[in-house]
């Protein structure tokens, strides 16, 4: 995706500024093209070996700039860098470690920003189907056609593999080992973070269910950001807020939320898609066709004086030669009209 061609195309979309992801996932294997889905058996594929250096961070950074765009965050840690402290493994004080002098690297560089997702199921469960206007091929969630309890297989977590099988399941882990978990990481990487200049920025679960394959989900209900910014108050400690995600939410108010956070300034950034439904059945669909009014949450951000980014993260393709293309064109399209216009 970080090639010239796609800068050169994000530019004509007016975009200035852009989330990378720098894990390999989401790849078919088929010409690299993306799809979105629960994945194969290993789910979202293996991941990638070693810690990101300052030079990956100024390599990128430059990379970007040579097609005039400018780096807003890097999405997501690589499932290898962090495997043990999600699942509380003998490698895990090495693991904090390491990921304490990366966040250095990257402040060092010029990152802003990383977003992260503490879950150890990750996103699974999703299918990919003709879910959105016109039969567009989008992903969603439909909790009767999957065992959500089904174990995750040994060598794996959030969805990915970071070694191989050797036998057996992934134990399970209760809401309380979850948050024990989280806290010690944040408490521990947070105060690096904030002198390095960089803000870390949490996910909320997708899907948002109350447990998925065995383990406890961390943000399912929108109110329950506010205990992971309790953990420690610093402003570094911020939101990737998926609206999304949200709405997805069996309980919770996503206009309340947005206003809530956007005024006190914990948004990382923001993920801008729309949905149609909430667990267990779900679908994304087009902006201007879910169930989230998006003009509303527009108005409440502009009120707050939100400064920071939107992106579409994901959205339905349209059928055509390039339908991500197509399908991403339309997003930014749509909310550049919609800032224009309020």
């Amino acid at each position: 995706m970080l090639t010239p061609p796609n800068f050169q195309f994000a530019r004509q979309l007016g975009v200035e500024e852009v989330v990378v992801h720098l894990e390999t996932y989401f790849s078919s294997g088929t010409g690299a093209r993306v799809e979105l889905s629960k994945g194969s058996e290993d789910g979202w594929g293996v991941g990638q070996d070693g810690y990101w250096t300052y030079e990956t961070f100024a390599d990128l950074i430059n990379l970007l700039a040579s097609g005039g765009l400018k780096l807003a965050a890097i999405e997501n840690f690589a499932v290898k860098q962090w495997s043990d402290i999600l699942l509380q493994g003998p490698q895990r004080d090495d693991q904090m470690a390491a990921m304490k002098q990366m966040i250095r690297d990257a402040g060092k560089a010029g990152v802003p920003c990383f977003g992260y997702n503490f879950s150890l199921a990750g996103v699974w469960g999703w299918v990919r189907g003709p879910f959105a206007r016109g039969g567009a091929m989008s992903v969603g969630l439909d909790a009767s056609k999957i065992d959500a309890d089904e174990p995750i297989p040994d060598g794996m977590v959030w969805n990915m593999r970071y070694r191989e099988n050797r036998g057996g399941t992934v134990a399970p882990v209760s809401d309380q080992q979850l948050w024990s978990r989280l806290n010690g990481f944040l408490t521990e990487l947070l105060p690096v973070a904030e002198e390095a200049g960089v803000v870390l920025a949490a996910h909320p679960d997708d899907p948002p269910t109350d447990t998925l394959r065995g383990t406890a989900r961390l943000v399912n209900e929108p109110e329950k950001y506010d205990r992971l910014i309790a953990i420690d108050p610093r402003p570094a400690n911020r939101l990737e807020l998926c609206l999304g995600s949200l709405q997805e939410m069996a309980t919770g108010d996503v206009y309340a939320a947005v206003d809530r956070y956007s005024r006190t300034n914990r948004i990382g950034y923001i993920h801008f898609r729309n949905v149609r439904g909430k667990v267990p059945n779900y679908a994304e669909v087009f902006l201007d066709e879910g169930d989230l009014d998006m003009v509303k949450v527009v108005r409440i951000l502009m009120a707050n004086g939100y400064q920071g980014l939107l992106i579409p993260d994901h959205t339905p393709e349209i059928t055509c030669d390039a339908p991500w293309h197509a399908g991403m064109a339309y997003a930014v399209g749509y909310m550049r009209g919609l800032l224009a216009s309020i």
